[in-house]
């Protein structure tokens, strides 16, 4: 433990009575020098002292705060199950066992039934807890803004109109809908072949408008222990009500979706339990609120008929592989930004028969890397012709599309 600083000797003046009036000026300014000088290094000791006295403060709080840490009991989470008038039962997290307890009238005003409650080893209610979240409903949250627009897709005009007006309109224009007399689309659902634009219309939902986007892929919504799924499901939708209006984004939804069968392996009943959570948020007997859904497939055919009835998927949106006309403004997209040197974009767009949104911009990045490796700044249509042999190839020998939009 350091020990205090030693304090300076206390200045004294000792005035000779002889001293002639100079010398006694003299004398008392040295003297208050040495005062001055004492002051000084007082004040520093005195600055160092409270400085040393706010940490130990501190400290003292800190092991104050761990000691009643350490004195208190653990509490147990329950649910509070019922409330009668003699008390209130709950139900024990972990062993199931229900206890009519007592609890306190200011508590017992905050508490309903199905709420989370802390007891203590005497079941006693000592406070009300929040609602269950899963955190992984949480994350699945989108925090920032993705940087695609309605213009960075190209050849799917009619298939955006479809979505701003089932998706956007009747969150920004609820009036309309009334006036007419009419409930918006309950859902949106895109499928088409891989690469064609599906989720870049998700993305560009989420940057163009101002609701909280909640984006998951199906596969997620598979999980390892009976319930877990469904309840992650619960959970999301009430993440979204809780941020309204809100749009969930469902990609790759036949992992969840698919037709059912007879199959008894309890993977399979998992996922069918799990849909049908999903089926039951979104048509269920609650009214769902400003809370819109899309979900984007490749594999159309598989998906349940049950999910597909209007009332949950009100528009099924089919989004091909681009025609000539897309292919051109597609490749006018991604190269708008590039240096070209003599390029035909429409004998370029007439080349690439078949090719989905996503290989197009593969075959404009595959041209400019050809271009860098003979270092020039500026693309050729030879580079194009290299770049289209070379997607071409890498397709046929993969035997699926390079790339997913």
């Amino acid at each position: 433990m350091s020990r205090s600083p030693s304090l300076p000797e206390r200045p004294r003046l000792d005035l000779d009575p002889d001293m002639t009036p100079s010398e006694r000026l003299a004398a008392l300014r040295s003297h208050y020098s040495e005062v001055l000088r004492v002051n000084a290094k007082l004040q520093q000791q005195l600055n160092t002292s409270e400085r040393r006295q706010e940490k130990l403060t501190d400290r003292v709080d800190h092991l104050q705060r761990e000691n009643e840490t350490l004195k208190s009991s653990s509490l147990y989470v329950a649910t509070a199950e019922e409330l009668l008038d003699q008390g209130i039962v709950i139900k024990q997290h972990g062993n199931n066992q229900e206890v009519l307890t007592e609890v306190s009238p200011t508590l017992r005003e905050k508490i309903n039934a199905g709420d989370r409650v802390a007891v203590n080893d005497s079941f006693g209610v000592k406070e009300v807890l929040e609602a269950e979240t899963d955190a992984r409903a949480q994350a699945m949250q989108v925090e920032q803004r993705p940087g695609t627009t309605y213009d960075d897709i190209g050849g799917l005009s009619e298939q955006i109109r479809e979505v701003r007006e089932a998706v956007e309109q009747p969150l920004v224009q609820t009036d309309q809908f009334d006036a007419v007399g009419i409930d918006p689309p309950a859902g949106v659902l895109l499928h088409g072949p891989p690469g064609t634009g599906k989720t870049m219309l998700a993305k560009a939902v989420a940057s163009e408008t101002d609701a909280t986007f909640i984006k998951m892929a199906g596969s997620e919504l598979v999980q390892k222990f009976i319930g877990e799924g469904a309840r992650l499901v619960r959970d999301l939708f009430e993440l979204a009500s809780e941020h309204e209006p809100a749009i969930i984004f469902i990609d790759e939804i036949d992992a969840i979706a698919s037709t059912r069968t007879e199959s008894k392996t309890s993977g399979d009943a998992e996922v069918q339990r799990t849909m049908m959570q999903l089926l039951s948020e979104m048509d269920g007997f609650d009214d769902r609120g400003e809370i819109r859904i899309i979900a984007a497939t490749n594999r159309f055919d598989m998906l349940d008929r049950a999910i597909l009835r209007p009332g949950r998927f009100d528009r099924l949106i089919e989004v091909p592989e681009p025609d000539l006309t897309a292919r051109e403004r597609i490749l006018e997209i991604h190269t708008q930004e590039m240096s070209l040197d003599d390029v035909d974009l429409n004998d370029l767009a007439a080349d690439t028969d078949g090719f989905t949104g996503a290989e197009l911009s593969s075959l404009a990045t595959e041209a400019g890397m050809f271009a860098i490796r003979d270092d020039r700044t500026a693309i050729r249509m030879e580079d194009f012709q290299s770049a289209l042999g070379k997607v071409r190839d890498e397709d046929d020998s993969a035997g699926v599309p390079i790339a997913f939009a």
